[in-house]
C-alpha cells in the first residue's frame, strides 16, 4: 500500500468518454462556447501555450484520444488504480449516468461514481433517486459555473432533500472551469450560495474540490459557519498562481487544517487522461506536505482514506 500502509480512496477523478454530452450541453447552456466554430478555434488556439506550458512544467505528456470502446479505457483505468495500490476511486463525471454506472459495474472492486445531470432539469431529483437506488451511484457532481441559477435556488430543494435522504455527498465545484482558457467567473458559483443551501439541509454532506478555487475565503467562512461542508484537495490546483497574493499548496493544507479540520478534508487526484493516468505525483506531494506539517496518522489516515469511506458509506 501507499505509504507504509497508508491505504488511499481517491474521491475525484474523471473518465473520458469522447465529449461528455452531459456536460457540453450544460456548457452550451450558460453560453461557454459563444460564436461560431472560428471563434472557438481562435479562443482555443490562444489557450493552447499555456496548457502546453504546464504540461511541461509538471512533465506529462500530451493528451491522447480515449480508447475507442470504453471498456478498453476502464481497464487502462483499473490496472493504474491496482498500480499505485489505490484501495478506491470515485469517477465523478463519465459520459451520463447510466454511462458511469456502466463503468462502476465492470470494476466494482475498485470504482465507484457519481451522478452528473443539472438540478435545474425538469425531474432532476427523480433522476437521482434512480442514479442511486438503481444503478448504485454514491453522489452527485454538479458544477456550479455553468447552472442557470444560483445553488440556493427553492427550485432545487427538492433535489437536494432527496440527496439528504438518500444520504450521498454533493460535490459542488465553484470558481474557474476548465484549464487555459477555461470559463473564469458565473454569477452563481461561489460558496455563499453554498452556505445558504447547507444551512437549509443540514445533515447533507457538501464538498467543494479543489479547495474552492479562486473563493478561497469564501469557502473558509462557509465552512466555519456550516459543518456539512468539505473540501476536496484534486487537482494539480495551477489556480494558485492566479491570485493576486502569494498562496502556495502548503498554505491551503494548512490554513484548511487549522480552521476546517481534518475530518473535513477529503484527498482527489483529479486524474483524468491517458497516458498520463493516475497522477500519482499529485498523491504524492500532498502526502509529504500533510507529513511536514506534522499531522498524526489518525489525521493522515482520515483525510487520504477515512474521510471518503464516511461520505460515501463504504463503512458501517
Amino acid at each position: 500500500m501507499v505509504d507504509r500502509g497508508l491505504e488511499v480512496v481517491d474521491f475525484h477523478l474523471h473518465f473520458r468518454i469522447g465529449a461528455d454530452p452531459t456536460i457540453r450541453a450544460a456548457e452550451e447552456s450558460v453560453g461557454m462556447h459563444p460564436g461560431g466554430e472560428r471563434e472557438r478555434a481562435v479562443r482555443a488556439a490562444a489557450a493552447a501555450p499555456y496548457a502546453a506550458a504546464w504540461r511541461r512544467a509538471w512533465g506529462f505528456p500530451d493528451p491522447e484520444p480515449p480508447a475507442p470502446h470504453w471498456q478498453d479505457e476502464a481497464d487502462r483505468w483499473a490496472a493504474e488504480l491496482r498500480a499505485h495500490d489505490i484501495r478506491r476511486a470515485v469517477f465523478v463525471t463519465g459520459g451520463g449516468n447510466d454511462a458511469v454506472a456502466d463503468l462502476v459495474d465492470r470494476h466494482s472492486d475498485l470504482f465507484l461514481g457519481f451522478a452528473h445531470h443539472d438540478p435545474f432539469q425538469p425531474g432532476a431529483a427523480a433522476e437521482l433517486e434512480r442514479a442511486v437506488g438503481e444503478r448504485g451511484l454514491r453522489g452527485w457532481k454538479i458544477f456550479a459555473p455553468l447552472l442557470p441559477g444560483p445553488l440556493d435556488d427553492p427550485a432545487l430543494d427538492q433535489g437536494w432533500a432527496t440527496a439528504q435522504r438518500l444520504g450521498v455527498p454533493v460535490l459542488v465545484h465553484v470558481g474557474h472551469y476548465g484549464s487555459a482558457g477555461g470559463h473564469s467567473a458565473s454569477r452563481y458559483d461561489n460558496p455563499r450560495h453554498l452556505a445558504v443551501v447547507a444551512r437549509r439541509f443540514p445533515e447533507l454532506a457538501f464538498v467543494v474540490p479543489h479547495f474552492g478555487v479562486q473563493h478561497v475565503q469564501d469557502l473558509l467562512f462557509a465552512a466555519w459557519g456550516c459543518a456539512n461542508i468539505h473540501v476536496d484537495t484534486s487537482g494539480s490546483n495551477q489556480w494558485v498562481r492566479w491570485m493576486p497574493y502569494r498562496l502556495t499548496l502548503e498554505e491551503l493544507f494548512r490554513r484548511c487544517y487549522e480552521t476546517i479540520g481534518p475530518g473535513r478534508i477529503v484527498f482527489g487526484s483529479d486524474s483524468s487522461w491517458f497516458p498520463r493516468g493516475y497522477v500519482r505525483r499529485y498523491l504524492d506531494d500532498q502526502l509529504r506536505i500533510c507529513r511536514e506539517m506534522g499531522m498524526p496518522d489518525a489525521d493522515l489516515r482520515a483525510v487520504f482514506a477515512g474521510n471518503a469511506e464516511r461520505l460515501l458509506r463504504l463503512t458501517g
